[in-house]
């Protein structure tokens, strides 16, 4: 959440990300109305309590008239008292309600718009020109199948669409890209982590996954426990209700998780092979900083990225994410999308957000410097969505004879195979 001093002393600035996001901008009238009532409303609590205490001091010195009229004085006042109580923490509740519908603060340079209105950093790798090579590419739909390493239809049996097996030359590649994807961010610092799939309320909560992305998520009613749809979500509560020692910063953890969303309201995008699906794995990269290092964070989480896709010999593009689309939680966002040969396009393959303080403060995350205690910024980046992954190298990765080069960085996971051949029907 954001600070609710920033809202009293910039109101503007808080209305105007609202706009940005295309968020309702009212409810931060309707905050500040609540906050003032709150410190009213406690202001008003303190003074009765004050004056509750002094009569009650007086009480057992007075007789006769004077001691009744004390007495229906003091009745009088501890009605008041409950009801001053009462409207504190009815406009507290108020206020926090309010406050968890707001998202971060939208960093300045961030390009205004939606979906489509992001800008593009940056183009690297050379897309293939598979004309000039005298083939046509395949799907990875196809080519998964020819190799004997993705099911969908057995998939779509066992648990409906948007479901899949990776079997074979599947499983192998995703146990080696999962692999290759921890060993990098092992070298770079990362601790690994292996976290839980399902989570409390407050941690889904917290994270701000209950907004506007709560139609995405997976909830078990008889339990009260959700699915989580990234790892982002089990670390940044690994630390909830922890006050850290400002010298052990930065946390970087790296988990590995499966990762579960409902994929509401893409009916009918991406409905072919394993893009867009129910269930997948996924390593996270997930960081905790003092907030003035965050985006110096940002930037090192985007090159670690770009590293990792470098390393799959994949083209690839960097774009800075349209306030709109940015999720609750981010301040900025960048992406890197890959060229899918077969789609004629660049699709996200990574993600790269900076969290500034939101989530540590609904997390309750802080840090101690000296005598100073404050929350932290919080920062995520995929490094390696598996699904996704494997439909970029498949595609860009295949050879007129349907057999698909492997890079050199997966290879040692991979029993030194260079290449992943077609099986008999």
């Amino acid at each position: 959440m954001i600070d609710l001093r920033l809202l009293r002393e910039d109101p503007d600035r808080v209305r105007a990300s609202q706009r940005a996001r295309g968020e309702d901008v009212d409810v931060v009238d309707a905050l500040l109305a609540a906050d003032e009532r709150r410190r009213s409303s406690g202001v008003r609590f303190d003074e009765l309590r004050s004056e509750q205490k002094q009569l009650g001091k007086l009480i057992p010195r007075a007789e006769g008239e004077e001691k009744a009229e004390l007495l229906r004085k003091a009745g009088e006042l501890s009605a008041a008292v409950k009801a001053a109580d009462a409207e504190q923490d009815e406009a507290a509740a108020e206020a926090q309600r309010l406050l968890l519908r707001l998202g971060n603060l939208v960093h300045p340079d961030v390009p205004v718009g939606g979906e489509d209105d992001f800008t593009v950093r940056e183009t690297l790798g050379t897309v293939r020109d598979f004309a000039a090579e005298g083939f046509e590419p395949k799907d990875h739909l196809r080519l998964g199948q020819a190799l004997g390493a993705i099911d969908v239809e057995r998939g779509a049996k066992v648990s409906g669409s948007r479901f899949y097996y990776l079997t074979g030359n599947g499983a192998l590649l995703e146990l080696a890209l999962v692999n290759a994807a921890i060993a990098q961010a092992t070298a770079a610092g990362f601790t690994p982590m292996l976290t839980p799939a399902l989570v409390k309320p407050r941690a889904m909560e917290g994270t701000g996954f209950l907004g506007q992305a709560a139609e995405d998520v997976y909830h078990l009613e008889k339990d009260d426990y959700y699915l989580v749809g990234t790892s982002e979500v089990p670390l940044a509560a690994y630390h909830m209700d922890e006050i850290v020692e400002a010298d052990r910063l930065p946390l970087r953890y790296a988990g590995f998780s499966p990762c579960f969303r409902r994929e509401a309201g893409s009916y009918g995008k991406d409905t072919r092979g394993i893009f867009r699906v129910h269930q997948f794995d996924k390593v996270e990269m997930f960081c905790f900083v003092a907030p003035e290092e965050s985006e110096a964070e940002h930037a090192r989480l985007l090159e670690w990225e770009k590293q990792w896709l470098t390393s799959l010999e994949l083209p690839f593009r960097v774009i800075d994410v349209a306030s709109g689309d940015l999720g609750m939680s981010a301040s900025r966002k960048f992406d890197c999308e890959a060229w899918i040969p077969t789609q004629g396009r660049y699709r996200e393959l990574t993600s790269a957000s900076n969290c500034d303080e939101f989530q540590a403060r609904r997390l309750s995350v802080r840090a101690r410097d000296g005598k100073r205690v404050r929350p932290l910024a919080t920062l995520n980046g995929t490094l390696c969505a598996v699904p996704r992954t494997i439909v970029a190298l498949l595609e860009n990765h295949q050879q007129a004879d349907g057999s698909v080069r492997v890079p050199p960085v997966l290879r040692p996971y991979l029993g030194g195979r260079e290449v992943l051949e077609p099986v008999a029907p």
